[in-house]
């Protein structure tokens, strides 16, 4: 009896010796890697904030278990197209981001970021938000703290000091550099300009991304734009929600998604990103001719208030509409209106009659201006086609990216991307109208997104990389965020992890803030 219980304690100890412990071990999960490749059954296993072994693994044991219950496990979503710099810090749980799947996001887009990004950076290390963040510098930011909002071009000195911005952005962990053409004062750039400073960003590896010149009659030539501007600078472009807007462009995304092609077939490093909506969000003071806004607020009233001034940016203003064959404003709609928030939800057209205007496209602008001139407002714009978006999102080298911030829940009527984006593609795009696959979505959301902009440790189950990881039902996952109910969050994510940490458990936010700054390849500690 006494070697029998000799021998089988002999045994335990050697069971024991060949169990591998660790924090988290998910189980019984179909696990898409990241890298297109179908899905397998298999187990992840993560420790200390990494994951340590991805496959069958009967021999590990963990303080945490999860029965992923044949559920997808895929890397954490990198939202390539954010802009978080302020809502991040009033809302640092990011609920909106978090149980939409994404546990990265590059904010910075679009021309704006913070001005002094290390220090940004530092204080996303001492919030410690629930996502990561990374950072590309904002052109905008750059022009207006040199030239504030001038329409004239930079003297050699002031394009200088602007490069050297450029240069101490990427040492200070910036991926790259960002462009908003369409915005004051990035609109009175001209292309040299964005090269000069593109060049100074790829001396240190960064990409350039852009929201281009124009995204409705004039796109074809904002495309070649930043794929000129990209060869000159010699740096990877991303071009920045690629869509075509205006009825009048209606079904010509083979045409300018064409130029992206040709470009790739060159050997030239162009990428895209795109929203799953036929409406964009920005501001209302792009339906003003861009000269207007030249010198500041102060400058702008002035001319709203002289009756010629005002008469020929109306006059411009309705040449705009024309060519866009839109009847009227009523195709804008209103996220945010700061000065009357009643008007929150309503289109101009909706507004100007409340104003008692006549209903005529001319008082409408009469209508956008007046509210210009009180602070403007946030808008959606319903002006794409959804074949055209489909037939982008069927690009492979098409990214996911919803052009957000961090909103306050129940403020406002923002864009439903802010809260349905990664879902919103994978149920009705995936799952109901198999635009594209499953693999191949969850790899534009993570190892396409990671490659590009250089997160190195992200984007991939593999060994080593950081246990970003999501835990998602492929039969449910849907959004819910609707225009006229934007303040909905995604279901079907059930467990969230963010640098090993579980954010999402059971499909409820756990509170845990894990993320981390994530730096570019020149950073200098």
């Amino acid at each position: 009896m006494r070697k029998l219980l000799t021998a089988l304690f002999l045994l335990a100890g050697i069971a024991c010796i060949g169990q591998t412990n660790c924090d988290i071990l998910i189980r019984n999960g179909r696990i898409i890697d990241g890298t297109g490749n179908s899905w397998f059954y298999g187990d992840v296993a993560v420790q200390s904030g990494k994951i340590i072994a991805v496959g069958k693994l009967a021999n590990f044991s963990a303080h945490k278990i999860i029965d992923a219950n044949k559920m997808i496990v895929a890397p954490g979503f990198i939202d390539v197209h954010g802009h978080i710099e302020s809502g991040i810090f009033q809302w640092p749980t990011a609920d909106n981001y978090i149980y939409d799947g994404v546990t990265t996001v590059i904010t910075g887009n679009c021309g704006g970021s913070s001005s002094n990004l290390r220090e940004f950076f530092r204080r996303i290390d001492s919030l410690h938000p629930s996502i990561n963040v990374a950072s590309l510098m904002g052109h905008n930011t750059v022009r207006q703290q040199v030239m504030q909002r001038d329409n004239r071009l930079p003297t050699p000195a002031e394009q200088q000091q602007m490069e050297s911005m450029i240069e101490e952005a990427m040492k200070d962990g910036a991926v790259g550099i960002s462009t908003g053409l369409i915005y004051i004062p990035g609109t009175f750039a001209n292309t040299e300009e964005v090269v000069g400073l593109a060049k100074a960003a790829s001396r240190y590896n960064g990409v350039y991304a852009s929201h281009i010149r124009n995204e409705e009659n004039k796109a074809v030539d904002a495309i070649k734009e930043a794929i000129d501007i990209g060869r000159s600078a010699n740096i990877p472009v991303q071009i920045s929600h690629f869509k075509i807007g205006g009825k009048a462009n209606w079904g010509t995304s083979a045409v300018t998604l064409g130029l992206v092609q040709q470009a790739r077939q060159e050997g030239w490093d162009v990428t895209i990103d795109q929203y799953p909506y036929t409406a964009s969000s920005t501001n209302l003071g792009v339906r003003l001719p861009d000269w207007a806004f030249a010198g500041g607020n102060d400058s702008l009233k002035m001319r709203l208030h002289d009756p010629a001034t005002r008469a020929r940016i109306k006059k411009e203003m309705l040449e705009q509409l024309r060519k866009y064959k839109f009847k009227n404003y009523s195709y804008c709609v209103v996220a945010n209106y700061s000065a009357d928030s009643s008007y929150n939800g309503k289109s101009i057209t909706e507004i100007n009659k409340l104003m008692g205007r006549k209903s005529k496209a001319a008082q409408e602008a009469e209508t956008i201006m007046d509210m210009v001139e009180k602070g403007g407002a946030q808008m959606v714009y319903h002006s794409m086609n959804e074949e055209d978006v489909k037939y982008i999102m069927r690009y492979p080298f098409c990214m996911t990216g919803a052009d957000a911030g961090v909103p306050v829940p129940g403020k406002g009527m923002p864009h439903p991307r802010g809260y349905g984006t990664n879902a919103r593609v994978l149920g009705k795009y995936v799952r109901e109208e198999k635009v594209i696959t499953l693999e191949e979505a969850i790899r534009r959301m993570t190892s396409l997104a990671a490659q590009k902009f250089q997160l190195k440790d992200r984007g991939l189950l593999r060994e080593g990389m950081a246990a970003d990881i999501v835990i998602f039902d492929d039969k449910t996952v849907s959004d819910h965020a609707t225009f006229d109910k934007p303040h909905q969050y995604s279901t079907g994510f059930h467990y969230v992890l963010v640098n090993g940490q579980l954010v999402v458990e059971n499909t409820k936010h756990t509170g845990t803030r894990s993320g981390v700054a994530l730096y570019g390849p020149a950073y200098t500690p």
